[in-house]
């Protein structure tokens, strides 16, 4: 039986994003902008059975949902094989794997057949000019190759994330939104965010929730919030008069902190509470010291029960916020890209 512990604001641990690389094929402006990276250690790196082992332990203490990041996870070679390991596991309701798009087109059929349930696939901007100098590749076509491929092997309800930059693509909020209403897709909004990576972030380039409602509400007309009673979804979905739906993850204006129920494992088996935080707990030396599934699960739940993050709350009342890392900080610690932590 699934424990479910609650952390000290009550929250249940409910969902767990795995990363299964620090590896990534872009370079985006908000996440990987830098020309040099530090990557982990190959052989820190968790296999397919550790990853598999660990999710299972997660189950039991009472994880339902799974989403698989990276870096960027179709780099992994192999994925799906992890894919239909994690998909038998007892105990998970969902399983889901968000994406860069770049090799969606090869890998859609393979991971549909493995059992994936859901797809978010990051799309910034319609304009392929605008992606070759915001995340330095060509491949933009790539990209809408693979949401077509998507949807031909039977993949319903994917989500389209494009996180909003002042000056980049602000402008194309509504080619966004129609780009999701043709292809079937569901548009989420992303606020430009501090963390990690983002060494070039300014408050002065953040798009806020309220500006895109507001400049939606000038194109659509009235736009209604959709209440979601009970979620612990990043996204809060809102609805245009014609009845299309969309969402917006206001972490950096009006974060969700207090609802989230959400830890993060990093490639090489850290145990992370926050996206901001600073430390995690180490899984991978107890799983290859001998630990028992037991033993393992205790310590979750225990770290868990600790929990007092709210990370993205505490940055919004810094007077003072500016980068979280700066590039030497980063090099030093790896641990800190959001590269490494499944953004």
């Amino acid at each position: 039986m699934a424990e479910h512990p609650l952390d000290q604001l009550g929250r249940p641990l409910g969902s767990l994003r795995i990363s299964v690389t620090d590896r990534c094929n872009l370079r985006c402006r908000y996440c990987m902008p830098e020309e040099h990276y530090v990557w982990l250690p190959r052989a820190s790196i968790l296999s397919f059975e550790e990853i598999t082992r660990l999710a299972r332990i997660f189950a039991a203490v009472g994880v339902e949902k799974l989403r698989l990041t990276g870096g960027e996870p179709l780099l992994r070679h192999q994925l799906p094989r992890l894919v239909e390991r994690l998909a038998s596991l007892e105990g998970i309701r969902d399983l889901a794997l968000t994406t860069n798009g770049l090799q969606l087109g090869r890998f859609a059929g393979e991971l549909k057949a493995a059992g994936l349930g859901r797809l978010t696939v990051s799309l910034d901007t319609l304009r392929p000019e605008r992606m070759q100098s915001f995340a330095r590749s060509d491949r933009h076509a790539a990209v809408l190759d693979g949401l077509e491929e998507a949807r031909q092997v039977g993949f319903r309800g994917t989500k389209v994330n494009s996180v909003i930059v002042r000056g980049f693509n602000d402008d194309e909020l509504v080619d966004l939104l129609e780009f999701g209403r043709e292809q079937e897709h569901e548009t989420r909004f992303i606020e430009y965010m501090d963390v990690g990576g983002a060494t070039g972030w300014s408050w002065d380039q953040v798009v806020s929730r309220t500006e895109m409602l507001d400049r939606l509400e000038q194109r659509y007309g009235t736009v209604e919030p959709i209440p979601q009673p009970g979620s612990r979804a990043p996204a809060d979905r809102f609805r245009l008069p014609d009845g299309l739906v969309f969402g917006i993850v206001a972490s950096t204006t009006a974060p969700f902190c207090r609802s989230c129920d959400r830890a993060r494992l990093t490639a090489d088996g850290s145990l992370l509470l926050c996206l901001y935080a600073e430390q995690g707990l180490d899984l991978r030396d107890p799983l290859r010291q001998g630990a028992s599934d037991v033993e393992i699960a205790a310590m979750i739940a225990e770290t868990w029960r600790a929990r007092t993050d709210r990370g993205a709350e505490e940055r919004r009342r810094d007077p003072d916020r500016g980068v979280l890392y700066q590039v030497e900080s980063l090099r030093a610690d790896p641990h800190r890209e959001m590269h490494t932590r499944g953004g």
